[in-house]
């Protein structure tokens, strides 16, 4: 049996949080075009023929300008330690720049194998893969080097083999039944962020943040496996600016969120859901030790 962990790393919006999704067969990670939209390492666990893979999803490798970004890189660079196979995630559709040679740098501190996942190959012409390829070859010595489509789920099989291939030998760490560790409050709380991100555009990618204030389910009843979800959360913003943003005009806003983060959260659960949303300011929360931990996001610094 091989079992270990897969830390999936690289630059905001290189795709590692829709892979996640892929390599797991659920929705574990919320999507966003916006960079930055994942904040904490996420952990989703498969288990195949041959053993398990314990993939994490880490925030993209950026540079820090509040308390918040800090944590965020931290837990990436945290991962890479961890780790028994190191998975960069390169989108292949963008030039690289100095950001990911500064992810290249940290690779030469990994003592567990690195493997190159060259995302988004549907977005480019299969000509100009060779040369992608060698130019990589060029910087570092991967393990291997695996073009995919997490989107559409091209090569993604051949990648599995791969990491599995680099994994240790080792019995499972998680019992069968198990997908993540994340409790099920944290799911709450990014699907509604993960609609607060489309909803307001490009007016508000870094600046909120929804803590769950109250997370209780009631006794199920008649054929239903679970009972009413009462869930409610705080939409927090840095201004008092930015919620009428949020808001919208005479509250389609925060209708339109509630309504597609309930729905959302109805699939995700299996369970009906009563969702109350509310928007607060909190001044300066991403320099906020006690706030960052309040939302998930915890480190030292």
């Amino acid at each position: 049996m091989k079992t270990g962990f897969v830390s999936l790393i690289g630059r905001p919006n290189a795709g590692k949080s829709t892979l996640l999704n892929r390599l797991v067969g659920t929705k574990l990670a919320i999507v966003s075009e916006k960079p930055q939209t994942t904040r904490t390492r996420i952990l989703g666990v498969r288990n195949y023929p041959e053993g398990q893979a314990i993939f994490i999803d880490t925030p993209g490798i950026h540079r820090p300008l509040h308390r918040m970004n800090v944590r965020m890189v931290d837990a990436a660079v945290e991962s890479m330690a961890q780790a028994d196979v190191v998975g960069l995630v390169t989108d292949s559709h963008a030039s690289a720049g100095k950001g990911d040679r500064f992810v290249l740098d940290l690779l030469d501190r990994v003592k567990a194998p690195v493997v190159l996942i060259l995302n988004k190959i549907d977005l480019i012409s299969k000509p100009s893969l060779l040369p992608l390829i060698d130019s990589y070859r060029r910087l570092h010595e991967f393990a291997d080097i695996v073009p995919v489509s997490a989107l559409t789920g091209d090569n993604v099989d051949r990648l599995e083999r791969v990491l599995l291939d680099r994994l240790p030998e080792s019995e499972p760490l998680y019992p069968s039944d198990t997908l993540t560790d994340q409790p099920e409050q944290f799911f709450a709380a990014e699907m509604v962020r993960e609609q607060v991100l489309a909803y307001t555009h490009d007016e508000l990618p870094f600046t909120t943040a929804v803590v769950v204030d109250q997370f209780e389910e009631t006794a199920p009843s008649g054929d239903e496996e679970r009972g009413l979800l009462r869930i409610f959360c705080s939409i927090l913003v840095e201004r008092s600016s930015q919620k009428p943003i949020v808001v919208g005009r005479r509250g389609h806003g925060i209708k339109q969120i509630g309504t597609a983060a309930r729905l959302e959260l109805e699939r995700f659960f299996g369970a009906r859901v009563y969702l109350d949303l509310r928007v607060k300011v909190r001044e300066g929360w991403r320099e906020d030790a006690r706030a960052l931990n309040g939302i998930g996001i915890r480190g030292s610094r």
